[in-house]
């Protein structure tokens, strides 16, 4: 059976995609009995990546394995696409760099190339494939993926004794690697909360009021979560995130006019986000306040242009360690100095102090560690990537194969990926990976499922088009 075809224009060829119970095989075909595999190892990668990683990392991995195989013997059509390709590429850079660095600082290169440092977060290949194009498929998974981390922030740790602690004032990261990452968890889990909002809603029956209860209750947490978890990061990237993809909603809404379905829906969801995000504000007045002026010194500092003369606070050391990294990335700028690049520039940077250099392996800055370690070639890799997925949701959100909410999603999780990304380096590690795996998943599967339908390339002129 071809991966790739252009289904007839009936009913039942429509439904098929979102009436398939989760074990049932995908669109895109593979043996009944991988599906079911593959299908119950996703709800355990879902659930477990946060809540015990040992388990759900180890579904993630078999998962990955198996999509990657059901990918290349299954897949024609979809095996071409840019995300193949761009895997094969990110082992080559990483090999490039490594033997380059072999050749040129063999003592501070690794004795292989590490390629999983990059390739895991291509683990969503494999997630796309396993979704088969279901929306339901998705948003079973990332309710899944919120589920899980929602109990892991009440189990790990000191457990709710942190949530006492952050009421009372405290900055807490939930037990979930440290401070920053159980709060980027909860940004993440607010956009979700926030863009999925009507679905709640829309569909009514006498469950409504049930569910518009549960789901104002997982917004206050997800909101409280993420404001004692006292991330400014996390409050800017959510603040650009919310504040752009509110915009676009709002034009798009003027432009199609108030008959729009879920117009009144949105507008109501969109009224109690503002009134809860209001009432907390007052609530945590003091606390937003005194975190949010703490570094104040630095600010003034930076805007004056005084760089020298930045402390090393938290902001500071952030600022010390990108200048250092700037000076490595103008040595080596194309291929970088191999997969430990990062951990040279926090340790043989001869003015960085040396409590930097003891307790920060890391530059704080994804985009930044990519670019030290691979050089630009790396860097290029992931702008093709998010220049592929943008273009591929849009063309599948065009057609109508990838529903409004999805890809406001998506674009609301863009946003608030790269800027956090830039203060901290969530990619590189497994909460990182796991939240990219599981959002680009479930983006890549509508796009590749509008590929399949049409038989198109999102594009066309790089890649050769091919019809069934």
């Amino acid at each position: 059976m071809s991966a790739l075809r252009n289904p007839a224009n009936t009913v039942d060829d429509i439904l098929m995609w979102e009436t398939n119970a989760w074990f049932r095989p995908g669109s895109w075909y593979s043996p009944p009995w991988l599906w079911y595999t593959a299908s119950a190892l996703l709800l355990v990668y879902g659930l477990g990546g946060i809540a015990y990683p040992p388990v759900g990392g180890a579904a993630g991995t078999l998962l990955a394995l198996l999509g990657l195989m059901a990918v290349l013997w299954h897949g024609k059509g979809l095996r071409g696409s840019a995300p193949m390709w761009l895997l094969l590429l990110a082992l080559g850079v990483q090999t490039l760099s490594w033997g380059l660095g072999r050749w040129h600082h063999p003592q501070w290169v690794a004795d292989n190339p590490q390629l999983d440092r990059l390739a895991k977060l291509f683990i969503f290949i494999s997630v796309a494939w396993w979704l088969g194009g279901n929306t339901r498929k998705t948003l079973l998974l990332w309710s899944c993926g919120l589920l899980g981390f929602l109990v892991a922030s009440f189990t790990h740790g000191q457990g709710l004794q942190e949530w006492v602690s952050g009421l009372q004032g405290t900055r807490v990261g939930f037990g979930i690697r440290n401070l920053q990452h159980g709060s980027m968890l909860f940004g993440v889990a607010l956009l979700g909360v926030v863009m999925f909002g009507p679905r709640f809603a829309s569909s009514g029956g006498r469950w409504v009021i049930w569910r518009l209860a549960a789901w104002l209750a997982v917004l206050v947490l997800c909101l409280v979560g993420v404001v004692i978890g006292q991330t400014r990061a996390v409050w800017l990237s959510l603040l650009a995130s919310l504040l752009v993809s509110g915009g676009v909603w709002c034009v798009w809404a003027l432009a199609k006019g108030r008959a729009l379905p879920r117009f009144k829906t949105c507008s109501m969801a969109g009224g109690v986000l503002l009134l809860v995000m209001v009432a907390s504000g007052f609530a945590f007045h003091d606390t937003l306040k005194t975190r949010l002026l703490t570094e104040s010194g630095v600010i003034a500092e930076l805007a004056a242009g005084h760089f020298d003369a930045v402390p090393y606070t938290s902001v500071g050391i952030r600022i010390h360690s990108w200048q250092a990294a700037l000076e490595w990335i103008a040595e080596r700028p194309l291929v970088g100095w191999g997969g430990q690049g990062r951990g040279l520039v926090m340790e043989y940077t001869p003015w960085l102090p040396d409590f930097v250099k003891e307790e920060f392996g890391h530059l704080h800055n994804f985009f930044l560690e990519v670019w030290v370690a691979y050089g630009l070639f790396g860097v290029l890799l992931f702008v093709v990537l998010a220049v592929w997925i943008g273009r591929g949701t849009w063309l599948a959100w065009r057609a109508g194969v990838m529903p409004n909410d999805v890809a406001l999603f998506g674009t609301a999780f863009f946003l608030y990926w790269v800027v956090i990304n830039q203060f901290e380096s969530y990619n590189s590690f497994g909460t990182g990976v796991y939240v990219h795996n599981l959002v680009v998943g479930g983006l890549v599967t509508h796009i590749w499922r509008w590929q399949w339908e049409t038989g198109q390339r999102v594009f066309p002129a790089l890649t050769p088009q091919r019809h069934p």
